[in-house]
């Protein structure tokens, strides 16, 4: 009896660090990480980064039949919507989420997979040149960054993927993305956004459609196509008028006499 009622406290202080892990990391906007967490707690309820991991452990499993599920991810641990709950949720929200495009998405691929990588590698493979409206979206997400310069001529910047991207599509390491041989073409980069597409998104992708960054670089190289034409059109007319006076002088200098005048003439009887 006495070993049971010493073993009551302990069984208690291990319920109240479950409930904390649980209000710290609903509260929280941000994942915690086990180091944040021993930081927060250690000092009064004297647990070890041990005792935390298993709690954590404690708590994911009650949470298995819950619409809220605790998620590992590359900076620590979070509570999430379940993604079958996703649709639901996301009605609390007038605006919806941008939708990414294709674009976006086979360059996002290419960083994951080629990483570091520049920019004219990325459009080696998908064959076209590439907006740049594209890099400096995934760089406002914060899902590449800058991570060094290819030393070669020019020395075109190298990107790779983020600690914020591997917590927005749920992945611990790049170790947790789909295996995938390394891209050399467009036929490889279309398997890569299959694997992709394997990973939960935070937002829906545009199907079906052009991409509109790509049709932004379109009208911008028609547009400086046509600018081009003109500029052509406007030097051909400016040599024109310089010529054409050259010209009539040469005309007039090449021109025959003109015939002596009829009273110089000797009359024959």
């Amino acid at each position: 009896m006495e070993a049971v009622a010493e073993s009551a406290p302990d069984e208690s202080r291990y319920d109240k660090l479950i409930k904390i892990l649980e209000a710290l990391l609903l509260a929280s906007e941000q994942p915690l990480s086990i180091e944040q967490l021993h930081r927060l707690l250690a000092a009064d309820l004297g647990v070890g980064k041990k005792d935390i991991r298993e709690a954590l452990d404690k708590l994911g499993t009650s949470l298995e039949s819950r619409a809220a599920e605790l998620q590992e991810v590359a900076s620590g641990f979070r509570i999430q919507v379940r993604r079958e709950y996703a649709e639901w949720v996301s009605r609390l929200w007038q605006e919806k989420p941008p939708k990414l495009s294709r674009a976006l998405l086979e360059t996002l691929a290419l960083v994951c997979y080629r990483q570091p990588i520049t920019r004219g590698e990325i459009e080696e493979v998908r064959g076209v040149a590439m907006s740049p409206n594209i890099i400096r979206t995934l760089l406002e997400r914060g899902w590449i960054r800058e991570v060094g310069q290819k030393e070669v001529p020019g020395r075109p910047s190298l990107f790779g993927t983020t600690s914020q991207f591997l917590d927005d599509f749920n992945l611990t390491t790049l170790d947790d993305m789909p295996s995938l041989p390394e891209i050399k073409d467009v036929a490889a980069l279309d398997a890569a956004l299959v694997k992709l597409g394997e990973i939960p998104a935070p937002t829906e992708v545009a199907e079906g459609s052009e991409s509109e960054l790509e049709s932004e670089l379109v009208v911008e190289a028609e547009a400086t196509e046509a600018e081009a034409v003109t500029e052509s059109e406007v030097e051909a007319d400016e040599v024109a008028s310089e010529v054409e006076p050259e010209a009539a002088v040469e005309t007039e200098a090449t021109e025959p006499a003109a015939p002596a005048d009829e009273s110089n003439e000797v009359k024959v009887n």
